[in-house]
């Protein structure tokens, strides 16, 4: 399994509540998605600043402002999240040129790709489908 950062969950928190609201008339204040998910108002407003820098959301100044997704959630992947926060990972590099390594190497490669594939292919939509049929009376993510 991958490593996931607090930074990267928390962004995947936000996208799920934003998603949740995306046919709402009103943005998401930063201050109910910090609350909701016990996540440091602060450090969430660098979050969602940094989302929003990817294009991924959009803001709205002002006392009735917040947050709200750029795109349907359908359009939206895990994997696009995660990219935002953490940025392109490196792949392992071969530091010995020995078969095994290569072997090993190959397999890294390997696991990697599918990793990304299976993260590209999971929307927000999905994901608050899921999400909401554990809680059929949840009001919010």
């Amino acid at each position: 399994m991958a490593k996931i950062s607090a930074k990267t969950e928390y962004a995947s928190l936000a996208m799920l509540e934003l998603a949740a609201n995306y046919h709402s008339p009103e943005p998401v204040r930063v201050r109910e998605i910090a609350e909701h998910h016990k996540i440091p108002h602060r450090f969430l407003v660098q979050i969602l600043l940094q989302l929003k820098a990817t294009g991924l959301i959009t803001s709205t100044r002002g006392a009735a402002g917040g947050y709200r997704l750029n795109f349907p959630p359908r359009e939206v992947t895990l994997g696009q999240v995660m990219q935002a926060i953490e940025g392109r990972e490196q792949s392992a590099t071969v530091t010995n040129d020995s078969a095994a390594m290569q072997v090993l190497y190959k397999t890294w490669i390997a696991a990697e790709k599918a990793q990304r594939a299976v993260l590209e292919s999971v929307t927000f939509a999905e994901l608050l489908e899921q999400a909401r049929s554990k809680d059929a009376n949840m009001y919010y993510i």
